[in-house]
């Protein structure tokens, strides 16, 4: 195995030497005649290992390696010593070094612990990137989804979630932001943190002020104390701000500046505190049409929009809608201690042709309230609320009609008919808005309305 190697000594023949007989087998190889260099250096620079004498005039390699074991405690530090001060080169492995070499050195040897240490480097980093590969399928597995859309979203979040950029999950409400936002943090190298989720729209602009960057002792009424603020407790971890979107303009620009400088500033306070916070954000709003209503900040949007995740409707990965409901199935059986299979083909069929408005939330809250009133061993139709099943019922379009127009009409009659004229469920069956399913009854001179017929709306 070749590696990119730091040699360090100040015997300037020595060091030739070394350069010479490492080269030749393949290394790439890097100088410095003191301690205090090769700190500096390996600061700088990301070897794969340190060959080091343990006397030198301005730094000794003792020194150098505590130091160096400082900031990167994973590189391999091997100690040359003369046979004389064996006994530094015990106390160097008691510190962090790999192994030691007594001078003259056997060339043998070298090669053969310069070999040993960049296997076992080698070991570890492959070990490492396993467990952060298990780490990471283990926190996404909480994300229920094999349709391309899905997999698609899930891959980018896996590729940012390494990174220390700011990422805005966007997505209806109900499609699992927040489940991305843990997932992430988890994989994320800050996972031994903190996350720390604030939901921005259930909080007064003070009481978010506070929430965030702290208060202290007599900032407001009710101040009875200091108080640290989210962004210090999840100091060297994430904060998850849900519904940023609802965040009031005047707390965007005090928002823009903690991300911009990394510190914040509590109510009542002078002082600037420094924090080291990733930033996940999560909104159901069009915040570049906010950005366009002057509602939204257009800095801030470009800040937290580092990444953009969007979390697809339910209703545009139908075929995630068995696994999800299988999986609520067997949590809500468990909970509720029933003894329950599966699905009947006629649920699972009106299951996966409803277009779930609420996405997730809504499916599972239905197979929660179906788990709980079936009365077998699989649910059934019966078992689900009625507006699933009145969507599963709603008349197919029928192959062989002259037109669209005789089509709609068809439906919107028959769809009428079936809720007795109730135009909001009929829309909703249909998956239109109200206000399109009156222009089309306007359109297609479906007026006056039938007797029992809801009245149309101006």
């Amino acid at each position: 195995m070749k590696g990119h190697i730091l040699i360090v000594d100040d015997d300037p023949g020595h060091l030739a030497m070394l350069n010479t007989v490492l080269s030749s087998l393949g290394h790439c190889i890097e100088q410095a005649t003191d301690g205090l260099e090769a700190v500096r250096a390996a600061q700088k620079n990301p070897y794969d290992l340190i060959l080091m004498d343990v006397r030198m005039a301005n730094l000794g390699g003792i020194e150098a390696l505590q130091k160096i074991k400082g900031f990167n405690p994973a590189i391999p530090i091997i100690i040359m010593t003369a046979y004389s001060s064996v006994d530094k080169a015990v106390n160097a492995m008691k510190l962090g070094a790999y192994d030691y070499l007594t001078k003259p050195l056997n060339f043998d040897e070298l090669r053969m612990t310069l070999q040993r240490a960049m296997t076992h480097l080698h070991l570890s980093i492959e070990n490492r990137v396993l467990r952060e590969k298990i780490s990471q399928e283990s926190s996404f597995s909480e994300i229920i989804g094999s349709s391309p859309a899905m997999k698609k979203v899930i891959e980018t979040a896996k590729i940012a979630a390494p990174s220390e950029a700011t990422i805005l999950i966007t997505g209806e409400s109900g499609t699992g932001k927040e489940l991305f936002a843990r997932a992430i943090h988890k994989t994320s190298d800050r996972r031994d943190h903190l996350l720390v989720v604030v939901n921005c729209a259930a909080l007064t602009e003070t009481l978010l002020e506070s929430e965030l960057f702290g208060h202290e002792k007599g900032a407001f009424t009710g101040a009875d104390r200091r108080r640290d603020g989210l962004f210090l407790q999840a100091d060297k971890g994430t904060l998850f701000l849900d519904e940023i979107g609802e965040m009031p303009l005047s707390m965007q620009v005090k928002l823009l500046r903690a991300l911009q400088e990394k510190e914040i500033q509590s109510l009542g306070s002078d002082r600037t505190t420094k924090v080291n916070v990733r930033i996940i954000a999560a909104t159901n709003r069009d915040l570049e049409q906010d950005v366009k209503n002057k509602t939204f900040r257009e800095d801030l949007f470009y800040r937290l929009n580092v990444v953009n995740i969007e979390a697809p409707p339910l209703r545009a990965r139908k075929g995630d809608v068995p696994l999800l409901a299988q999986h609520f199935l067997d949590t809500y059986s468990k909970k509720n201690r029933k003894d329950l299979k599966g699905f009947t083909p006629a649920s699972m069929d009106a299951l996966t042709k409803y277009n779930w408005p609420g996405n997730v939330r809504e499916l599972e809250n239905s197979i929660e309230r179906a788990v709980i009133l079936c009365i077998g061993h699989y649910i059934s139709e019966k078992d689900l609320l009625p507006g699933i099943i009145e969507s599963f019922k709603a008349p197919a379009i029928q192959p062989g009609s002259s037109s669209l127009h005789e089509v709609e009409t068809l439906a919107i009659i028959e769809t009428l008919e079936r809720t007795k004229g109730n135009k909001s469920r009929a829309a909703e069956i249909l998956n239109i808005t109200r206000t399109t399913l009156n222009n089309k009854l306007k359109k297609y001179g479906i007026l006056p309305p039938r007797d029992g017929y809801e009245e149309v709306s101006p």
